[in-house]
């Protein structure tokens, strides 16, 4: 055992250099730099020119439920890769967990289809 948690002394190692590393570069902006902000730096920047409406304003949520089930569904396919290129060696339990899968996902499709969640009017 104490041979096996030293294998992993070199991972923990740089996890914790990389903790460390990453807090002095995020807080050492703020102790260094000069905070002075004028109304020039605090302007909005678009392009250019001045905004000509308000940058707050209300998206449809329809927006955002497209963008989501992208997401979904775009990340559920990054899982076909690995399993095609590992179904010589996983056998008939790897195919049918990925058939369960591939149905579940179906199933979550056709209800967002039925709901007209895919409908954009």
């Amino acid at each position: 055992m104490e041979a096996l948690l030293r294998e992993y002394l070199p991972i923990l190692l740089f996890l914790g250099l990389a903790i460390v590393l990453a807090l002095v570069m995020a807080l050492l902006p703020f102790v260094a730099a000069k905070m002075a902000p004028d109304p020039e730096k605090n302007s909005t920047y678009e392009c250019g020119f001045e905004p000509f409406s308000d940058s707050r304003r209300q998206f449809d949520v329809r927006f955002y439920l497209v963008a989501i089930l992208f997401i979904i569904f775009d990340l559920e396919v990054a899982f076909l890769f690995p399993w095609a290129i590992s179904l010589g060696q996983i056998g008939v339990f790897g195919f049918w967990s990925m058939i369960v899968f591939l149905a579940v996902l179906t199933v979550g499709f056709i209800y967002e289809w039925k709901k007209g969640a895919l409908e954009w009017e």
